[in-house]
C-alpha cells in the first residue's frame, strides 16, 4: 500500500491548518510527524484517516483518488492521545471489537487478539476491564485494537503525551518493534524530537502547516534544510544568534569578533545565522577559546545527571545542557565555550550553508 498527499490545503474559516502538502508515504515504513502544537499534525492525520476533506489537493491510496472518501470505507485504524476502550468490555472483547464488527469466525477472533496481545505484552489482563488497568495498559489495549483490525494505515496522535514518564519510555522502545512486525504504514504525530529519534524511519517536520522537510529522521536532525527545520528539531529550543563575517574574522552581536574557524572558515561573507544545540555548549575554561561567550547566568535547571544553564550574553538568550550537577546562582557570571566545528552555518534567509559531520556527538538529542 502507498498513501500519497499532493498539494493538500486545509483552511477553516480564516485560519490555514494545512498548506500545499505533498508527502508519500510506501508499506511497512513507520513516519513521524514532527512540529509543535498547531503545526499542522492533527489535521494532516484527519485528511490521512478520511475524517476531513481537504479545501484542496487530493488524496491517493495505491494510485486511486480516494479524496472525500469516508473513513468508514477505508482501511485506517487510528490511536489517540486520550486512550479510548469501551469500559464496560474486557481487554480481550476492547481488542476484538473490530473483529466482531466485520463478523470474523470465533477461531479467527481468538487467534488474532491473542497474537496481538501477546505483542503488547497484555496476555496476562486480557479478563480485566479498562478501569482495572494503568494508563500504558490501557493504551496498549487502545494500540492492540488498532492493529488487530489489520488496516493498511495506522495514524497514532501523540499517542504517549498523557502516560507517565516510564511508561513512555517503555512504550517508545517498545513501538518500533511492535511496527516492524507489521506491514501496514504507520504515521505517527508527535511534538517531541527526541521521541521521533528514537522511534527512527521517516519525519516530516511540520511547521503552521506547512511541510518543512520529511526524510530519513537523522538525515533531518544532523542535517536540516533551513534553519526552521533545525528550530523543528532542537529541544530545548535551538540557540540562534546573526553574526557578519568579512574574510577569517567574524564579529558576534555581542561585539566581539572572533577568528572563522570550524564551520565557519568556508562559508560566504555576509550576514550569517550562527545555530548551535544545547548540548553543544560547554562551560569554558581558563585558556583561550575559539568562539566564547561571557555574561551572566539567569537560571539553572538541575535534572540530577544534568543542568540546563540559561544565561544571558549581551542580546542573547540561550541555554546550555552541562552534564551533571551545576549550582549557578542568578546573575553569576559565566564563560560558555561555542565548539567552532558543531555549529549549524545559515545564511541570511535561513538556508543551510553548513552542518556539522555526523559522528556520536550529533546523535544526541538536547
Amino acid at each position: 500500500m502507498s498513501v500519497r498527499l499532493e498539494g493538500v490545503s486545509k483552511i477553516v474559516g480564516r485560519e490555514t491548518h494545512l498548506a500545499d502538502v505533498s508527502l508519500a508515504f510506501e508499506r511497512g515504513t513507520l513516519n513521524v510527524v514532527l512540529g509543535p502544537t498547531l503545526s499542522g499534525k492533527t489535521s494532516l492525520l484527519r485528511v490521512l484517516a478520511g475524517l476531513d476533506v481537504p479545501t484542496a489537493g487530493r488524496v491517493w491510496v495505491d494510485g486511486v483518488d480516494v479524496t472525500g472518501v469516508d473513513v468508514r470505507k477505508r482501511s485506517v485504524a487510528m490511536v489517540y492521545q486520550q486512550f479510548i476502550n469501551y469500559p464496560n468490555l474486557t481487554v480481550f472483547e476492547n481488542i476484538a471489537s473490530p473483529l466482531r464488527v466485520r463478523g470474523a469466525g470465533r477461531a479467527e477472533v481468538e487467534e488474532k487478539v491473542r497474537a496481538a496481545a501477546a505483542t503488547l505484552r497484555l496476555d496476562h489482563l486480557l479478563d480485566r476491564t479498562p478501569l482495572e488497568l494503568s494508563g500504558g495498559q490501557q493504551q496498549r489495549c487502545a494500540i492492540a485494537r488498532a492493529i488487530v483490525k489489520g488496516a493498511d494505515l495506522v495514524l497514532l496522535d501523540e499517542p504517549l503525551a498523557n502516560l507517565d514518564y516510564k511508561l513512555r519510555e517503555e512504550l517508545r522502545e517498545e513501538l518500533p518493534r511492535i511496527f516492524a512486525e507489521s506491514g501496514a504504514v504507520f504515521v505517527y504525530a508527535t511534538t517531541e524530537p527526541s521521541e521521533a529519534l528514537l522511534l527512527g524511519g521517516s519525519t516530516a517536520a511540520m511547521s503552521e502547516g506547512r511541510l518543512v522537510q520529511f526524510g530519513p529522521t537523522l538525515d533531518l536532525y544532523r542535517r536540516p534544510i533551513d534553519l526552521l527545520a533545525a528550530r523543528t528539531f532542537s529541544d530545548p529550543p535551538l540557540n540562534v544568534m546573526t553574526v557578519e563575517k568579512e574574510g577569517d574574522s567574524v564579529r558576534l552581536p555581542t561585539g566581539a569578533p572572533v577568528a572563522a574557524v570550524g564551520m565557519l572558515a568556508n562559508a560566504p561573507d555576509g550576514t550569517l545565522q550562527i545555530g548551535v544545540r544545547a548540548h553543544d555548549l560547554s562551560l569554558a575554561g581558563i585558556s583561550e577559546e575559539p568562539i566564547r561567550l561571557v555574561g551572566a547566568a539567569e537560571v539553572t535547571e538541575i535534572t540530577g545527571s544534568e543542568s540546563y544553564l540559561h544565561f544571558r550574553a549581551g542580546p542573547l538568550h540561550w541555554v546550555a545542557l552541562l552534564p551533571g550537577v551545576h549550582e549557578i546562582a542568578p546573575g553569576a557570571p559565566v564563560a560558555v565555550r561555542i565548539d567552532p566545528r558543531r555549529l549549524f552555518v545559515f545564511d541570511a534567509a535561513g538556508r543551510l550553508v553548513a552542518a556539522p559531520d555526523a559522528g556520536p556527538s550529533s546523535d544526541l538529542i538536547d
